[in-house]
Formats: C-alpha cells, structure tokens, sequence
C-alpha cells in the first residue's frame, strides 16, 4: 500500500515504545486510519530497557493502602495474560514469556516481614506462600517466599510482534531535520493542521493532515510539545540506573520486599549466545542513579549477597545501563497515581507511566478520538518505499564492556 499527501488520517502517533505500538493496534483494528511515527528504534529508552514483569501493584501496596496506582494496576495481569495466550485483542501470542510468575519474598529481617504483610493484603490476587520444598534454589535462605501471578516477557518479541502486524505504518522520521507542522489559520492554540515528513537521504515527501496528534515517545514528548508551541513543563523525568550480571546463575524472577519498597527485584533472560542473565531493579536502581557503573556494580552485588544467598557471584560478569521515566509532571516530583493523557486543541501527550498501563492509555486516548472520521486517503505514491524502523537492542545486547570483579 502507498500513499501520498495530504493524506488525511484520524490520528498520527509519535513514539514506538509499549503505548504507542499498543494504541496503533487498536485503532487499526477498529478502523481508524492511523499511522505511527518514530525517530530511533522501537523500543529505544524506557520499553525496551525494562523488567518485563506485567506486575499487579505489588510495589504500589507494600505498606498496605490501596492508593490509585493500585487500584489502577491491579486488573493489568489477567488482561494481559489473556492476550499473551492469543484470546484477546491485540493477540500477543508471538511474545515470548519468560515466566509465567514470579515470587515474593523477604529476609530474615522484621522489616522485610512487615512489608511482605502488607503486600499480602491489598492485591487482587493473593500470593500464595509455598512451602520450603517449593523454594527456588536461590532462596534457600530467604524468610519467607510466595508466588505472584506476575508473568515475565520479553519485551524485544512483544514489540516485533505488534510491529510486524503494522509494519506498513510504522514510518521511520527524522525528528531534527525531517518533521514540520503547520497550524490551522485563526485556530485555538494547539490545533495541527499538517504533518510533513522528508528523507534526508532522497528528498521523498509525505503529507498529512490528521484529526489529532498523538504523543507517546516518552521523553521525547517534551521536545514535541515544544517544536509544537506548547509547554514542556507537563513531563517530568525519574532517571533508574540499572545493572545486569551474566553467568552461571539460576533462574530466578520476583521481589525481595523490605519495608515499604522492593529491595531489589530480579529477572532472567538468556543473551543470543544463550548465557543467562540477570536484570536487577528495585531499590538498587534508584541507588544507582548517584552512583558511578563500578560503584553500582559493588553495590548491586551486596544488596544480591544479602537478599539472593544461594548464589556464587564470584565468577560473574556485571554492566549497567540507564533508563529514563518520563511521566506527567507531578507537584511533589513523585511517581504519577496512573496512566496520564491530556488533549490540548487537537494534540493527546500521553505517558503509561509502567509497561503494564499501555492497555488503560490506549482506552482513555480512543475516548478523547472519538469515533472514526471518513479519512480519505490521498493518491498512491511512494509510501512502501519509505523505511521502518527496527526494534531496539536489549540493554545487555548492546552492552559495550562487562566488568569482573575480584
């Protein structure tokens, strides 16, 4: 299929991570004629760099209130279970899942024991306490360990998987040099009437004029809005500083609950050549934002020494790698309750605020749309030759160097 412009279209998606590849999804199964634009790889940033745990508010519920995030979360797991299995909409079955759940558990400590109560009351579906012979081998010496109805995927397959399915309308952009709009003559502020897109390499042209814009990229929305003429000062951005290890290491995916927070969560993942890996998040990721890589990487092997004790660490390999959080703007700086997006004249800036929201953000966003417009679309010319953009590496693919320590 080929298009020119002006091309008219209900919707115009920037951004190819979890929130927008889901909303293009369902616009183009429900009929609207949409297309998604992406400056970098798909993925790149906060998608592609995440746990991949489709969580139910375990985090949001440690000290036992059932605040807004929970509530929001908490229905998110048997969504998505439903169309990682292929019976619902959109079919994710090509995902691959790297568990199917997950565990809790605690140290020996009286806090990490208060926090794992807490948790206990407040989700939907309770964690079921496993008796010793269950444990994982790599908790042998935690206090307690339950088993969380969280699956694991991979989030490289969910995003070639919806990506694939809509290839034709994923166009790859040059943000910088290759973007222009134009507003509407004498209308409010923030109407777009034009979207012009040009290839440096040919000079190739593309026009369109759609109902609404919508912005998922992240934290590339605040550059958007302001090459849109609207203020950046609605997105606020919480850096994580993660690290990896990568050797002979069990499989191991959940959360170590100490107090009100995760003291660290784990996941695993095998590299192309097939050796395992860790993901370590939680606390240990906030740490690491104020810290150096080598500073991170001692810090993240104490932290495991102490929460993971049936595991050798001596022979592992260790990197790190930084994801950004963009999110709405909250007045405390804090993470945002749920899911945000906002219209300004015909212009949606939405923000998921975690992977497993893209469900409820592509919902809220359908409503602001509306029903579908009679888009016409404009001659045939060109559009199949325009290029599309891959999905991003995994952090520990695109690793430059691994570190020993002694």
């Amino acid at each position: 299929m080929t298009l020119s412009g002006p091309t008219k279209l209900d919707a115009v998606v920037f951004g190819g991570g979890a929130a927008g590849l889901w909303l293009l999804d369902e616009l183009r199964r429900k009929g609207y004629q949409a297309v998604l634009l992406e400056s970098g790889a798909l993925g790149s940033g906060q998608t592609i760099g995440s746990q991949g745990i489709i969580h139910g508010g375990m985090k949001y519920s440690l000290s036992g209130l059932v605040d807004a995030s929970a509530k929001a979360i908490r229905l998110m797991p048997e969504l998505w279970r439903r169309c990682l299995a292929g019976e619902g909409q959109p079919d994710l079955s090509d995902t691959r899942i790297r568990a199917q759940t997950c565990h809790l558990w605690r140290t020996k400590t009286l806090r990490s024991r208060l926090g794992l109560s807490g948790a206990k009351a407040v989700l939907r579906v309770a964690p079921v306490k496993l008796p010793k012979t269950e444990w994982p081998d790599a908790l042998r010496g935690a206090g307690d360990v339950l088993r969380l109805d969280e699956q694991v995927i991979d989030p490289a397959s969910f995003l070639q998987g919806l990506a694939q399915r809509h290839r034709e309308f994923i166009l790859q952009i040059d943000a910088a040099k290759g973007l222009d709009f134009s507003h509407r003559a004498g209308g409010p502020a923030g109407v777009v009437e034009t979207v012009y897109l040009r290839r440096a390499d040919s000079g190739q042209r593309l026009t369109f004029r759609p109902r609404f814009l919508v912005l998922t990229a992240g934290k590339g929305n605040g550059e958007l809005r302001e090459k849109l003429g609207l203020s950046a000062g609605t997105m606020q951005m919480r850096p994580l500083h993660m690290a990896a290890v990568r050797g002979n290491l069990p499989e191991l995916n959940g959360h170590c609950a100490d107090g009100a927070h995760t003291r660290v969560t784990v996941t695993t993942a095998d590299d192309a050549q097939g050796r395992r890996i860790w993901q370590v998040g939680g606390q240990v990721s906030e740490d690491g934002v104020a810290m150096e890589p080598m500073d991170l990487i001692r810090h993240a092997r104490k932290e495991l020494e102490e929460t993971v004790t049936g595991v050798d660490l001596g022979s592992v390999e260790w990197m790190t790698y930084h994801v950004v959080r963009a999110e709405v703007a909250t007045p405390t700086g804090k993470r945002p309750e749920r899911e945000f997006a906002g219209c300004e004249g015909n212009v949606i800036t939405a923000w998921p605020t975690k992977l497993v929201l893209a469900p409820v953000l592509a919902g809220r966003v359908m409503e602001m749309l509306g029903p579908p417009g009679k888009a016409e679309q404009g001659e045939t010319t060109g559009w199949a030759d325009w290029p599309h953009p891959k999905v991003a590496k995994l952090p520990w693919e695109a690793a430059e160097q691994w570190y020993k320590l002694p």
